[in-house]
């Protein structure tokens, strides 16, 4: 400054001006890095779940290790209140899992003998033993965070936009600065100089690239994140912006409309043709069945070990490809023949007295599953793969929002229809063979909708990824969740649902990002360019421009922090 008093200048001193802006702007990349360091919290919370050691047994001796030094088919010990180290089947012990870490289920679930339990969920009750199945990257959690951690590094489509802005935006700045530094200086009022400079300095300051920059990728973070503890695993940005725009959403019926497990519904013994008891004629069907490997003859024997009831032996065992299984029972005199009608006519055995109720049962899509004993039928057993619980509410919440849903199914139309009416679907494709469900997604693509397909098989892969968005159910095969866009851990339908919510949330985001950041520069430049004083307004203070430069980044990733409080 003594510089410009020799020369006969009055100098002008910015030192509290320059102190002020750099303080607001390193203070605003503080609090956006602290913000930007919570959308990263849930990766953080998967890590966290990992446990550091294990209990191992080897060479007849219980030893911990470190978590690292587990092989598989080790046999790991696991004791109540402690977290499961490793993925592996259950050998020995039952106890009861919280696994809301996985599929965000607050409820924990009952384990015993040939379960399989995933590392990082905690034991709440009794001790087990079981064998390491998959370690290190193979772990189910170490997958999780794998996927994470790929989808919030991706971009999503509408990331371009902001890109190409991004791209021309800080030359476009500085020329505008210039611009208004020459305007200033030549057609301002004294000090021309100093207006034109403190002008340019607030333009190039209060212009904010970094709002744009983080507008969509903050909000992909949060909402992969959030969709992680809620087992939800989205494998890419473009998935999430695609879910938001579905409109038909085809459901593969076994395993994911169904449970996928044929259970017991109906058993009946009339006493005009038959002189057992309900439970008798399960306890005789079951005993005839528990060597069958049929689904549903297991869901016979099923029905009576639920039941408790003790199984008599059998002296011997037929299967009948396509028909049943012919069998003596230790407390049975005589041969027992279970299985369809085709079986008991093509054997001489008269069924027109249970006509009636095999149609009934036919009508309700259910199986029909004959007991004979001594060539006289003795009990109807109607089965049915059953609708998940929550189906019905789920498929009605999609419906609400405007989504038509799809069910796809091998069965024929009858069956096929009485499912999708005990379901709530609004249309059905019956009789679909694996190769046609291809088939099935175009013809849905064709009507210019956007498309999920839900399955959970291997003839599910190839439509999954037809699909402009694929979800996979977490209880299918790997193969199908490699075909994937989004992965289900839950299971379950209602996860659908909120899959396409989380999608329609964190995009509502990503555009309230984009208008602020678009509306805050569009705004903020002019003013700081001095416009408000053409119209007798004030000049824009560099410190202020600073302020709210700061102030633009932390509203951004803000917002998209809202994400996290929002209720699927």
């Amino acid at each position: 400054p003594s510089l410009f008093v020799k020369g006969g200048i009055e100098p002008h001193i910015y030192f509290d001006t320059s102190a002020v802006i750099v303080t607001l702007i390193l203070l605003g990349k503080l609090l956006e890095a602290r913000a930007k360091g919570h959308t990263s919290e849930a990766i953080r919370k998967l890590i966290g779940l990992q446990a550091k050691t294990a209990r191992i047994i080897r060479n007849g001796r219980e030893m911990e290790v470190m978590l690292d030094e587990v092989l598989t088919d080790d046999i790991v010990v696991v004791r109540p209140g402690e977290r499961v180290p490793v993925d592996g089947e259950i050998i020995e012990g039952y106890s009861v899992v919280d696994e809301s870490m996985l599929t965000g289920e607050s409820m924990p679930v009952d384990k015993t003998t040939g379960d399989n339990v995933f590392g990082g969920t905690i034991n709440k009750a009794g001790s087990f033993k079981i064998k390491a199945t998959k370690i290190g990257k193979e772990s189910t959690l170490a997958r999780i965070i794998g996927l994470v951690e790929e989808a919030q590094g991706s971009k999503a489509p509408i990331q371009r936009l902001a890109d190409k802005v991004a791209s021309v935006f800080v030359p476009a700045v500085i020329s505008i600065a210039i611009i208004t530094f020459i305007l200033w200086y030549f057609l301002g009022p004294q000090p021309a100089f100093t207006r034109a400079m403190m002008n340019f300095i607030a333009v190039l300051i209060i212009a904010c690239p970094c709002a744009l920059g983080l507008a969509t990728p903050t909000a992909i973070m949060v909402g992969t994140g959030k969709g992680a503890e809620h087992g939800i695993l989205i494998r890419d940005a473009k998935a999430l912006e695609n879910s938001y725009k579905i409109k038909s959403v085809l459901l593969d019926k076994t395993g994911t409309i169904t449970k996928g497990k044929p259970a017991v519904t109906d058993i009946i013994t009339d006493s005009q043709w038959s002189d057992l008891s309900e439970n008798e004629a399960l306890k005789i069907a079951a005993s005839a069945e528990k060597n069958s490997e049929h689904p549903l003859g297991r869901a016979i024997v099923k029905k009576a070990h639920d039941a408790g009831i003790q199984l008599d032996d059998t002296s011997s065992f037929t299967s009948i490809t396509g028909g049943g299984i012919k069998a003596t029972v230790s407390a049975i005199r005589g041969e027992i023949i279970i299985g369809n009608a085709n079986l008991l006519e093509s054997d001489g055995i008269d069924i027109s007295a249970q006509t009636a109720q095999i149609e009934n049962l036919s009508g309700e899509a259910k199986t029909v599953v004959l007991l004979a004993i001594n060539r006289a039928v003795k009990a109807i057993f109607g089965i049915a793969d059953t609708i998940k619980e929550n189906a019905g509410n789920a498929i009605r919440k999609l419906r609400d929002e405007g989504i038509e849903t799809v069910m796809l199914t091998g069965d024929n139309r009858k069956t096929a229809d009485t499912i999708a009416r005990q379901a709530g679907i609004d249309r059905v494709f019956a009789e679909v063979l694996p190769q046609q469900k291809v088939e099935a997604v175009k013809k849905l693509k064709a009507e210019n909708r956007v498309v999920a397909m839900v399955g959970d098989g291997i003839n599910d892969a190839p439509a999954l990824a037809e699909a402009d968005v694929g979800i996979a159910i977490g209880t299918g095969t790997d193969i199908a969740m490699e075909a994937s866009d989004i992965i289900l851990i839950k299971g379950d339908l209602m996860s659908v649902y909120d899959a396409i919510k989380l999608s329609r949330l964190t995009l509502k985001t990503i555009k309230q990002n984009l208008f602020w950041a678009f509306f805050y520069n569009i705004i903020g430049i002019p003013v700081a360019a001095g416009v408000l004083y053409i119209f007798g307004g004030p000049l824009l203070n560099p410190m202020f421009a600073s302020a709210a430069m700061a102030f633009s980044s932390v509203s951004v990733v803000s917002n998209s922090l809202r994400l996290r409080n929002k209720v699927l």
